[in-house]
């Protein structure tokens, strides 16, 4: 049943077909999500009690940057069956999740530096978990840079793929910084063994906010992946009777 369920995902039809449904379904959810944790973490939550409302940055800052290693793991993983299973419809999803990612990580480096002027009194210091962000940055330019400079889509395909899953060996690196090297950025206080070391107030907007994020990533890659598809399908005689239905 398994190996039925993964030989359909690699069908362009099915796959077009059925992250077509599925888009609505993650996509409301996420802006409910998001709006709430909004409200929450900028209303509704008391000031840090030492980085007074300068803190609720964290609300957009956290969810970005757990999100670009999130994208990019997802990207690998599919770059990887790829590359092993010769999937085009895997290679469409690693291409969709790339500009996704990059904005997330953009975001994360953005909101961290707007939070690090009035903290550390500087927007950028080479920290090892601000290095290794900025490299996860480039790593999705070179990704998508890579595509666009090979006209042979499958040789596109390969070269890409091959980058993106050398380049995960980034993710644990941003993961771990804080606690293998002697970094600026604060020590996890929400994924950590035991209890957050964050009030219940400020954490439950938080948390509104990761899953929102997660779910908006669902919902625009089953959106890019649409696009992708048709992209490469373009000249199939189903692509037209999709169009036109």
């Amino acid at each position: 049943m398994a190996w039925t369920w993964f030989h359909r995902l690699a069908s362009p039809p099915y796959v077009y077909g059925v992250a077509g449904r599925l888009s609505p379904w993650f996509a409301w959810p996420a802006v409910l999500l998001i709006l709430g944790g909004l409200y929450g973490g900028l209303v509704l939550a008391p000031p840090d009690y030492q980085q007074g409302d300068g803190f609720r940055i964290i609300y957009v800052h956290a969810p970005s940057a757990w999100m670009s290693l999130m994208v990019y793991t997802t990207m690998a993983g599919a770059a990887a069956i790829g590359l092993v299973w010769r999937m085009k419809v895997a290679h469409a999803a690693a291409a969709a999740c790339a500009p996704i990612g990059a904005s997330f990580t953009f975001a994360a480096l953005v909101t961290g530096a707007l939070w690090g002027e009035p903290m550390w009194g500087t927007y950028w210091q080479w920290d090892p978990r601000l290095t290794s962000e900025l490299i996860l940055f480039f790593l999705y330019l070179g990704y998508m840079g890579l595509r666009a400079g090979i006209e042979d889509p499958q040789r596109a395909d390969r070269a890409s793929a091959l980058l993106a899953v050398v380049g995960v060996i980034n993710v644990p690196i941003i993961h771990y910084s804080v606690t293998w090297w002697n970094s600026l950025h604060q020590a996890p206080s929400v994924m950590r063994l035991g209890k957050p070391s964050i009030s219940l107030t400020m954490l439950l907007p938080l948390l509104a906010m990761l899953l929102g994020f997660t779910l908006l990533f669902i919902a625009l890659l089953l959106v890019r992946l649409r696009a992708e598809v048709l992209l490469r399908e373009r000249s199939s005689s189903w692509t037209r009777e999709a169009l036109l239905t």
